[in-house]
């Protein structure tokens, strides 16, 4: 799958917006399509940290097994999707001026023969970058 990139600038520091993005089970609450989060490792920050997160997206719902690989505060968060969709996926922060940041937000998912493949995930990028937008938009209400 072609990767699918969306980014919004937010009126805060890069550390406003990590010390808010860094705690991992809060991404429910702007991911409209992350729906719960449970740990499978002990630590919940860092490389290493492992997870489930049951994603809906319309009527397709699945448990997305995810590992953090990247952890540079303030700057980046990087993690693999290794369950029935697999891919790598990160979060970048980049600051702008004295109080903006640059929030990138870039995925590359590979779907099973039974979701499509190669065509599934063709169909379903427009499908995630809308949702992905509109997950930027709430994490911006709720960071602001």
């Amino acid at each position: 799958m072609p990767k699918i990139k969306v980014t919004t600038v937010l009126d805060v520091t890069p550390e406003v917006l990590w010390n808010y993005v860094q705690h991992i089970d809060s991404h429910t609450q702007w991911m409209k399509d992350a729906h719960s989060i449970s740990f499978t490792s002990t630590q919940r920050q860092g490389v290493g940290t492992t997870f489930d997160c049951l994603t809906k997206v319309g009527p397709i719902s699945l448990n997305d097994k995810m590992e953090i690989t990247r952890w540079e505060e303030n700057v980046a968060m990087g993690v693999t999707h290794s369950g029935i969709v697999t891919g790598v996926g990160e979060f970048l922060l980049t600051p702008l001026g004295e109080n903006q940041t640059f929030f990138s937000w870039e995925e590359e998912l590979f779907f099973p023969w039974w979701m499509g493949g190669p065509l599934g995930a063709f169909l379903a990028k427009p499908v995630l970058r809308l949702i992905w937008k509109q997950n930027l938009a709430l994490l911006k209400q709720q960071v602001e």
